[in-house]
């Protein structure tokens, strides 16, 4: 008999880490886990590694904030012993005790999700405090007044972030107190003032929650972790990570860290710098501080910072009050540049002169400054040029080509404040979120207007057209949340005065009220009456080598929609390597040439609808040329007519009555025939390629102008390449019909002309039943291009005009993911497009394909055109560099 292998005891599988601690120069995490310890936490422990002197804490893990919803949002056991082991090793590393009045130890207690959210979720500063620790910390500071104004915020703080009292009524009892003793600033109360207000505190903490204040350290520390978790889904939070694409299942991890303190002395402050400017790009230390503040003071706003370098030309730079910190705070600033290869944000404090570092992260920073920034970081050889292109996000290229305010037409400014973010917005004024959200709705630009903002004014600042505020600097939450949304935005504006019912404002002496409206311009912080005339944005040198390796890099072609001349002409210069989609009809909305679509339109025989087209088709047959001019040898895509008749028709009577004059016949007669050509669901009626099966003279005359104008600009050494589109085609004997027509249509005017004109003919899948049937088209076929504006709503049986009474709420609830009109459904139009793909290349392998829906400016739409082998994509020329950009990183990733 065999001998048997003993079997080996089994290994119990240990459960993984919840808390990673970090100090004295040893971290259990490091940059790398930025998913499990978010991005902060993941900073804090690489720093903690590379010697920089970092408070010693401990980050609570994202998969903890899952555990702790899927507890019913509590804590487990396990979870509070490893924190308490955790904070042991703060206290041996701090060499203080938490709780104790001997040696104090306070910590924060902040949030950090594995992408930067500024301000949108909670903090709890100098937790630990009480009737007894607060006296230890005014013995081992030897500053009783420092010891209880840390103590009243604490509480404060506490109370609102904890126990959710809104914070206004501290600020109340505050102003109050101040009142009473006749002196406008925090810092003149004195210590017998505090130790008062922290009494009122707790005693409005105990008439609102019926409980008293947490006095022990503990209990405050549980209560501010599972606070900082339940952040996670605030609606401000929430409205932020809808904004900007950040996935709800993430969670957010919680670092607790030793407290140091910036309002300790004349040899103590706080601040926020940034390795270059956050605004430009350029290489420069740039930041501010305030001397004697709180860790928070300068990111909230509430009193206007001081620059951190001597460049400013002011005497209270911190370069000139406190040089050697400053001296150390730059080389640190630059060895964490050159270690993350990435413009770096950092939080610091100085206390008693030594240099605490708090935070470091990719910093946060215009469309301007992250492509100079990305150019000459490749120039200095930090990153390579891949790197580079997949650094800029896409949609941070939308504010470098938008206009700015004319300069010859730039009135004197009433006001200034400081540059926080670049651009120029003119609109009406709002004093708060919810006004600036109904206005919007309305249809109308606004501008928000506010002493400071918070996180909770996130959906007012998505929808204004730009920010202004009296209060704060470059690094508060309304510059830092603007530069993220590419908002234009005025902060610090000493000029601007607030009347004390907050119904009206005084900038320079000009009062504004709700509504009257005003100009912004974040790059030089003016703020001008009225509205101000703009000019369109010059694009720099380092846009064009960035826009250079980007078509360098990318596989797909990117084409614009146009539909005039001045649309192509723009579209060429913003790069695009043809027009993917131009539109006849809006040709025909022009008010010269309207008049004849309707007698088209109305006309009762061929004749008639003959004789009505020979006067459009010179016009069309104008346009075409311009266009082609302007796109002198790349494709020309021309969809030929497409919407309902009906759609050029009036509908009000005084418009039919002018419309009746015109043509000469009565108006009820009028009236009658706009009723009969009416359609109760005309998205799927009389439209598209049907109009030619009834009316093919239609297309004959559009035809017909596209290949003379082409003739034209042949003879005029102008390469026109045109590409006619057939639209809602839904089968190969539908297309074929139609395809004969095109081809009759242009040999007749090649033979008259004489000249040789290439074209093609291709169609529009926008019908599901054309996607599926996709391989018989492509018999009859030279090219595809999928509407896929048209082809979501038949798929998904949603309109785009009227989804907007459920979606929002499809998208709140996760049903959802994206908006489908602006990001491709990929499980059920992407699809229908994956097996149209595949049909249509089987039966002719080399068929052109693009797409020309909105979706073809979507970053994430073109990774999934990439990935399927796309030849092109067509967008609005604005968002042509926004493709090519997305073109590149499509590329780049799939390598």
């Amino acid at each position: 008999m065999a001998k048997r292998t003993p079997r080996r005891p089994s290994t119990p599988t240990r459960k993984p880490r919840a808390v990673y601690f970090f100090g004295a120069g040893r971290a259990q995490g490091r940059a790398s886990m930025r998913d499990l310890l978010g991005g902060k936490g993941a900073n804090l422990a690489e720093m903690t590694r590379l010697g920089i002197p970092v408070p010693a804490g401990f980050t609570i893990s994202t998969r903890v904030c899952s555990e702790f919803y899927a507890r019913g949002r509590k804590l487990g056991r396990e979870l509070r012993a490893e924190v308490l082991a955790a904070l042991a090793g703060v206290e041996k590393t701090m060499d203080g005790s938490f709780g104790s009045r001997a040696s104090p130890l306070l910590v924060s207690v902040r949030s950090g999700a594995r992408v930067s959210m500024p301000g949108m979720m909670d903090t709890v500063l100098n937790l630990g405090l009480n009737d007894e620790t607060v006296e230890g910390l005014a013995a081992e500071s030897g500053d009783r007044r420092f010891a209880f104004d840390s103590y009243r915020r604490f509480v404060q703080m506490y109370a609102d972030v904890v126990l959710g009292i809104e914070r206004e009524q501290f600020e109340a009892l505050l102003g109050a107190k101040k009142r009473s003793r006749g002196v406008a600033e925090d810092n003149a109360l004195s210590v017998d003032d505090l130790t008062e207000l922290v009494g009122g505190y707790k005693e409005l903490v105990r008439r609102e929650t019926g409980s008293a204040f947490p006095d022990a350290p503990l209990k405050q520390l549980w209560g501010a972790i599972s606070a900082v978790f339940d952040s996670w889904n605030t609606p401000r939070a929430i409205h932020y990570r809808k904004l900007n694409g950040i996935d709800d299942a993430w969670g957010t991890a919680v670092s607790v860290q030793a407290m140091v303190f910036g309002n300790l002395g004349d040899d103590s402050a706080t601040g926020v710098a940034f390795t270059r400017d956050p605004a430009t790009g350029e290489r420069r230390f740039f930041g501010e501080f305030l001397p004697k503040a709180q860790g928070e003071d300068v990111v909230a706003g509430i009193r206007t910072p001081q620059p951190i370098s001597r460049e400013s030309g002011r005497s209270d730079s911190f370069q000139e009050l406190m040089p050697a910190a400053y001296r150390e705070l730059r080389d640190t600033a630059e060895r964490l540049e050159k270690h993350y290869r990435d413009m770096q944000d950092l939080e610091f404090t100085i206390q008693r002169g030594r240099l605490w570092m708090l935070q470091t992260r990719n910093g946060k920073r215009t469309g301007q400054a992250s492509v100079r920034i990305a150019v000459e970081m490749v120039r200095e050889k930090l990153i390579d040029r891949d790197t580079a292109l997949q650094r800029v996000d896409p949609e941070h290229l939308n504010q470098l080509l938008h206009p700015t305010l004319d300069p010859a037409s730039t009135p004197p400014p009433i006001g200034e404040g400081l540059p926080a973010s670049p651009g120029a917005a003119c609109g009406a004024v709002v004093f708060d979120a919810d006004a600036a959200v109904t206005k919007a709705a309305a249809g109308e630009a606004v501008i928000l207007v506010r002493r400071e903002t918070s996180p909770e004014d996130i959906h007012g600042m998505t929808v204004a057209q730009g920010i202004l505020t009296e209060l704060g600097g470059k690094t508060s939450h309304a510059a830092v949340v603007a530069r993220g949304m590419g908002k234009c935005c005025v902060c610090g504006c000493s000029d601007l005065e607030f009347a004390t019912d907050g119904k009206s404002v005084s900038i320079g002496g000009v009062e504004f009220r709700e509504g009257d409206v005003l100009t912004i311009d974040g790059s030089s912080g003016y703020v001008f009456k009225g509205s101000v005339p703009t000019i369109e944005s010059e694009l720099g040198k380092e846009f064009k080598t960035l826009m250079g390796w980007a078509d360098r890099a990318r596989r797909l072609q990117v084409r614009a929609n146009a539909d005039t001349p001045a649309d192509a002409e723009l579209a060429r210069r913003f790069g695009a390597d043809g027009i993917g989609l131009c539109r006849t009809e809006h040709m025909f909305f022009q008010a010269e040439r309207l008049l004849a679509v309707r007698r088209m339109i109305l006309s009762e025989t061929v004749a008639e609808r003959e004789a009505a087209l020979d006067e459009i088709q010179p016009m069309q047959r104008e346009d075409f040329v311009g266009i082609f001019t302007a796109m002198s040898g790349l494709p020309v895509t021309i969809r030929l007519l497409d919407p309902p008749l009906h759609e050029f028709l009036p509908h009000d009577n005084e418009e039919i009555e002018h419309l009746a004059s015109d043509l000469g016949i009565a108006v009820e007669e009028l009236r009658r025939k706009v009723d009969d050509i009416r359609e109760f669901n005309p998205m799927l009626g009389h439209r598209g390629c049907r109009l030619a099966i009834t009316y093919p003279e239609i297309y004959r005359v559009q035809t017909r102008a596209i290949i003379e104008a082409a003739c034209d600009c042949l003879a005029k050494g102008v390469r026109a390449k045109p590409e006619i589109m057939v639209p809602l085609v839904g089968g190969a004997r539908e297309l074929r019909e139609i395809r004969n027509l095109i081809d009759a249509a242009a040999a007749e005017v090649i033979k008259q002309r004489g000249r040789r004109v290439r074209y093609s003919v291709g169609t529009m899948i926008e019908v599901p039943r054309a996607a599926l049937n996709a391989g018989r088209i492509a018999e009859v076929a030279d090219f595809f291009s999928f509407g896929t504006n048209d082809l979501t709503q038949m798929t998904m049986a949603l309109s785009r005009d009227d989804s907007g009474r459920f979606l929002p709420e499809y998208l709140e609830r996760g049903l959802l993911s994206d908006d489908p009109f602006v990001t491709l459904d990929l499980e059920g139009v992407g699809e229908l497009i994956r097996i149209g793909l595949r049909t249509a290349r089987r039966v002719k392998p080399g068929l052109k394909i693009g797409i020309c829906g909105e979706h073809g400016g979507d970053p994430r739409s073109i990774a999934f055109c990439d990935a399927n082998g796309f030849d092109y994509v067509s967008c609005s020329p604005f968002r042509v560099p926004i493709a090519r950009l997305a073109g590149a990183q499509a590329a780049l990733s799939s390598a």
